[in-house]
Parts: structure tokens; sequence; C-alpha cells
């Protein structure tokens, strides 16, 4: 079974109460329930920190899993200092496990949902 997340762009916060709502009222009604809800503000705020290069380092990381920035840098033959800043965003964001085995991404899929 794969692990995914679902992204919102914009929406308000009565939107992700009734998420919570629902998933509360599922596992009290003995579903089992487990999901992973990421929300920005807006769309600014996920151009900031979803970028192409991002992306691309999302995507490799998810099939290669790296002991460090160090070697994430290099297998993407990338600047370090650029590598470590996206690291560090999506690290915030909650895009990228890092451990002591290393860094990851903790997903399989992200599903984006865009509040018009």
């Amino acid at each position: 079974m794969s692990k995914d997340i679902e992204l919102h762009i914009g929406g308000s916060f009565a939107d992700a109460a009734k998420r919570v709502a629902d998933a509360w009222h599922r596992a009290e009604a003995g579903e089992a329930v487990s999901e992973d809800h990421l929300t920005f503000v807006g769309w600014d705020a996920f151009s900031r920190t979803m970028t192409a290069k991002r992306l691309e380092l999302l995507r490799h990381l998810h099939r290669h899993p790296q002991t460090s920035i160090s070697a994430l840098a290099k297998s993407l033959k990338r600047d370090y200092r650029r590598v470590h800043e996206d690291v560090e965003i999506l690290s915030e964001a909650g895009l990228i496990e890092r451990d002591g085995n290393g860094l990851r991404t903790g997903y399989d899929e992200i599903r984006t949902v865009i509040a018009l």
C-alpha cells in the first residue's frame, strides 16, 4: 500500500476543520483512518516552497534515499548549499523525512487540491 499526502492550496480554516471532523467521525465509527494533509495558505506560499528543482529533488529522493545532504547534492549534480536550502524548506513543510539513517520522502504520491 502506498503512502500519500493531500496537499491543499488555499481554502479556509473551516475547510481544514471539516477534514479533521470527518476523519474523527470515521474513526469513531470504527474505520481505520490514516491520512496526511498539508495546507498552504495560498498559491504564493505554495510556489515559494514547491519549485521545479524541489520537485525534481523529491522525485529523486523518492527513488534513491540518501545518507546525507552532501550525498544528495552529488547524486543530483547540484551545489551543496542550494540542495541544503531545498532540503530544509521541504523538511519544514513535512515532505522530507530526516533521521539517523539519512533522507527520504515520506510519500509515494502527492495529490493537490487548489481552492478557487
